[in-house]
Formats: structure tokens, sequence, C-alpha cells
């Protein structure tokens, strides 16, 4: 069988001195950091979607990637083919995992029915290509936002009819992600949400997709799906407000309909920017709550307001993501996922190894840094002097619980406060620099 990107060989690690644009300058999957090999700690992922559906369109133009498949009118064989692109681009990649929308990798039928024939026509194909490569599915989800019938939401929609459908759709999309053992299974608000409150019962819309939630929860146990569920945070688009704004936002609703241990959360880089926080800021706010499950590896551009899904080239927020990660234990069925696509002016299929490239240097680099920060403990140290007021005497008692208000006020009058120490931000910053630039 022809490959497919023949104008790419396999892409191999040759160290940062390299000038070969198509290879691998910092990420050398075997080489082994604080016990565990970087393909270990890092466990890449390709989208389906961006990477095999993505046609470079944006509100304002026609698409413009340049894709060998685009030639095939036949949806189901051009599915087929993606099937083999794909498998083919992760080999030469080296990559182990990808994950999927169910409608990226097949088209929909005349009904329901139809629609999942065909899956289950496609998925035969994707199962042949894992057993030959040996590579794995990171998670699967449903696409309940792109068809016009959820142009109200799915869960969240104002007609039975439509949660029903979705309803449906994510039992099937369950199954198929457990035929292919599946490491998880993501939700995606998509159009959980609202446009105006003036037409909106929250209440209602809240409640159904909390039962909608469970509702999986509960057949995944009935089918022995034991991978773990995610929810992936975002606060707007399509909707001005969506229900699974940020971290916290989504933890509060978990613990209102009791599903606060059945789901972790699956980070992506672009939302938090849109949440108006910090990429660290959402991975810390998942790990000290418990959460801390899988990353949508991305980037956005600060000068817009919207979700650019840019291949991440940051090294400072992949440093800083991959320190969460490590101390939370590293990653157990999450992994990196590249949610980004290309630039519309990248129309190439050599575009896409180059975007990978990147992306992977890029997350291998904060890895490493990431890890030499940890084994020297440069922030702990100083985090833990910081707080060291917590450790003794009042602090103490109040960490114990052994004080309340009245104590407090006696001890305040006999001894105001004392000894506040800066936080030497710009000095931490600097050391920061310091471990990225060597």
């Amino acid at each position: 069988m022809r490959e497919i990107f023949n104008q790419v060989k396999k892409i191999e690690y040759k160290g940062p001195e390299s000038t070969d644009l198509l290879s691998f300058r910092y990420y050398n999957p075997e080489e082994v950091i604080m016990g565990k090999k970087m393909k270990d700690h890092l466990r890449f992922a390709m989208s389906y979607w961006h990477t095999l559906t993505g046609e470079g369109t944006d509100p304002f133009g026609q698409g413009t990637m340049v894709r060998s498949w685009n030639e095939i009118t036949d949806p189901v064989e051009k599915a087929k083919y993606r099937v083999r692109a794909g498998f083919e681009f992760m080999e030469k990649l080296g990559m182990e995992y990808f994950c999927f929308h169910d409608r990226d990798i097949a088209p929909e039928g005349k009904d329901l029915e139809e629609t999942n024939r065909i899956l289950d026509e496609i998925v035969d194909e994707i199962e042949k290509e894992m057993k030959r490569t040996g590579i794995k599915l990171l998670w699967g989800t449903a696409n309940c936002f792109s068809n016009a019938r959820y142009v109200h939401g799915a869960a969240t929609s104002s007609n039975a009819d439509v949660f029903a459908y979705a309803a449906a759709q994510v039992k099937k999309a369950l199954e198929i992600t457990k035929r292919l053992n599946g490491e998880g299974y993501v939700f995606w608000g998509g159009r959980e949400g609202y446009e105006t409150l003036l037409n909106t019962d929250m209440n209602i819309e809240l409640d159904n997709l909390g039962r909608l939630l469970n509702m999986a929860v509960d057949y995944a146990e009935e089918i022995g799906f034991t991978g773990q569920f995610y929810i992936e945070p975002k606060p707007k688009e399509p909707t001005k407000h969506q229900y699974d704004f940020d971290t916290a936002t989504v933890l509060g609703f978990l613990r209102k309909y009791g599903l606060e241990d059945k789901f972790k959360m699956n980070i992506e880089a672009n939302h938090a920017t849109l949440a108006g926080h910090t990429f660290q800021h959402e991975l810390a706010v998942a790990r000290i709550n418990g959460v801390l499950g899988s990353i949508d590896a991305n980037q956005g551009d600060l000068m817009l307001g919207w979700d650019t899904d840019q291949f991440p080239t940051n090294i400072y927020d992949a440093t800083l993501a991959m320190y969460e990660v490590l101390m939370d234990g590293g990653f157990t069925t999450g992994g990196l996922n590249f949610d980004a696509k290309l630039r519309r002016g990248s129309f190439e299929e050599v575009d896409l190894f180059y975007g990978y490239i990147a992306g992977m240097d890029t997350f291998a680099k904060g890895l490493k840094v990431a890890a030499k920060l940890i084994e020297d403990k440069v922030f702990e140290g100083v985090i833990e002097e910081r707080y060291s007021s917590y450790r003794e005497g009042i602090g103490k008692e109040i960490m114990e619980n052994k004080v309340g208000l009245k104590e407090l006020e006696v001890y305040a009058k006999e001894n105001g406060v004392r000894n506040i120490k800066s936080g030497r931000q710009e000095l931490l910053e600097t050391i920061l620099n310091k471990y990225i630039f060597n």
C-alpha cells in the first residue's frame, strides 16, 4: 500500500544542534527522566479532528488545506482513507495515542441507525490499524454541537427530543470507545450554555446536564467501561456563557450532582486563557483538588479573544504545565493531546509535521526543565519557607483548628503583626529563566 505522506520520512530525535527541520531537537522518547521514559511522561496524542478533518475555514473564508483525501467524493471512502492517513502520520511521528469525536471519524447518515452503521464500519478500519501499529486510544467523545439539531444545546437543550438524541449519541460513542480500549472519555460542553437569560431556565438546563452525565456513568458501569471520565472546561464559544466555565466552576457542578468521584478534568491551555486564567492556574486548581486528568495542548493568541487553537510553542507555559503534572505524580490515563490546528496559511501536508514537531519539542523541553526544578526543589523550598509561620505557634494552632475568633483577637492584641517577608517574585522569575535558558 503506497505511502500517503511520502514526502516525509520517520521523524527521528537528532538533538538540540540538529539543523534538520523534520527532526526532534528535544523529544527523545527513550530518554529517562525521573525514572520514566520521556514518551511515558508525555503520552502524546493526535487530535483526529484538527489533523484529519480540519479544512482551514474561518468566519471570513473557505477552506485552504491541500489534502490528498479531498479528491475523494464518497464520504465513507474518504473516512476510510483518513484512517490510513492518520495512522501513517502517527507512525512517522512516533506517537502512541490518538483522540476523536464520533463525527470526526465517520460522516452522518440519513438517520441515527444508518449513522451508527457507518460509524461501526469505520471503527472496523481503526481497530485493524490499532492492531497493526500498537497505537492506542487516549480518549473518545461525541460531537453534540456541530449539527443544527444542537442549536440550543444538547443535554441543556430546551427540546426533549434533542436531549434524547444526544443521549443516544453518547451511548454509541461510549460503546466504540470501550471497543477500542479507550483509556478515557471526555465531555466538552460544546453548546451547553446560553446566549440570554431572557429565554433560559438555567435550573432545568443544569439539572438535565447532571442527569445526562449520571446516565453516562451508569451505562459505562453496565457495559464494563472502566476508562476515566473527563470534563473539559471552557468559558465561552460557541455560547456566550458556557456552564463549564473553568475548573472551579466544574468542580462545584460535579459536587452538586454527586459526580465528584467519577470525573477528572481535561484542561486546555487556550480555554484557560479565555477564562482569564493562566494555563498553570487551571492545572494547579485541578491538582490540589485531585482531579487533574489530561491536557489538550495548544495555545491562544492574547490579542484575539477567541479559541485560536495554535500549536504550543511557549516554553514558559509548557514548563509550568509539566511542573504541575509532575507534582501531581504524572499522567495515569491522561496525556497531552494536541488540540491544535495549522494556521490557515499553512496549508500543505508537510506543515502538519512541522506543527506537531514544534509542539512535541516544546513540551519535551518543558518536561526536562520542570523535572530539574523539582529535583532541585527550587520553588518548594521557597514556598515552604514563605508559609513557615503556620508550622509553629499561633499558625500551627490555626492549622489544627484549635483557635477561634476570640482567641485570635487576644493574640492579635498582644502581638500585632510581625515578620512579613518579601515574596521575591522577580527573583523567582529570574531563576525560572535560568533553568529554561540552561
